[in-house]
């Protein structure tokens, strides 16, 4: 999949109708699409610097009986542009990109009663300012609900899986078997506004990845949202040259199906 594909499949999807068997029935029946939609964000500075920056994501979900299927997809680039001044004193605009990161996720669950599934999970990502500059995993876990109030909700799963690793610096590849954990929380703060924050664990012999998404959104209506949004990701085998920890902080509009 390419970078420009996944920046702006958001934009060329758009959300499936509800539909009824009868069009004599007053009742439509309700889509089996749900999810947050699109979620996307941009910012741009221009004067004595320049600087552009650009994130979006898409993330679906599609009930089928017992079984339910999901899409993650998010993309990140900005770059900034820059005064350079020669050994003779000339001076240059030159552009520099700053991030390029995209990832794709995808998973099936089996419903096996209410709360409780089996689960089947691939997640691929590339960042070119990453230790591990193409990561890719597969899990299978099991998934339950820990709690489960009429505003608070925790969904979790747990189980083994395998990932396979790019190094930039060697140019090597490696494959392990990982550990994986995924914790989703939801807490409604008032009526249109919700608190989410998701926490991805990838623990393995060579390396342990983590990435917390951390948002609040408020409701426009019944289907745009504002979204502030604070990410921050781990991992604990880098080179002399990188930062374990990224964060990035977002303000995003949010379409959702309904």
């Amino acid at each position: 999949m390419s970078l420009r594909a996944s920046l702006f499949l958001p934009l060329l999807l758009c959300a499936p109708s509800a539909w009824a068997d009868d069009a004599s029935d007053a009742a439509a029946m309700t889509s089996p699409w749900s999810g947050s939609g699109g979620e996307l964000g941009f910012a741009s500075a221009h004067g004595n610097s320049t600087t552009e920056s650009f994130n979006g994501r898409l993330k679906l979900r599609y009930t089928d009986d017992d079984w339910v299927h999901s899409m993650d997809l998010f993309g990140l680039r900005s770059s900034a542009e820059y005064t350079e001044t020669a050994d003779d004193g000339s001076t240059s605009r030159k552009r520099q990109t700053t991030a390029n990161r995209y990832t794709a996720g995808a998973g099936s669950a089996l419903q096996l009663g209410e709360h409780r599934q089996l689960t089947a999970t691939v997640r691929y990502e590339r960042d070119d300012f990453a230790t591990y500059d193409r990561q890719g995993s597969f899990g299978l876990g099991y998934g339950t609900r820990l709690i489960d109030g009429e505003r608070l909700v925790l969904d979790t799963q747990v189980g083994p899986g395998v990932r396979r690793s790019h190094e930039a610096a060697t140019d090597e590849n490696r494959t392990g078997l990982i550990g994986r954990g995924l914790f989703d929380l939801k807490f409604g703060i008032t009526d249109n506004t919700e608190l989410v924050n998701t926490l991805l664990v990838e623990s393995g012999s060579y390396n342990t990845f983590a990435q917390n998404d951390f948002g609040v959104s408020v409701a426009m209506n019944s289907h745009f949202a504002l979204k502030a949004g604070w990410q921050a990701r781990y991992n604990s085998d880098v080179t002399e040259d990188k930062r374990k920890t990224d964060t990035l902080t977002t303000m995003n509009v949010v379409y959702s199906f309904k």
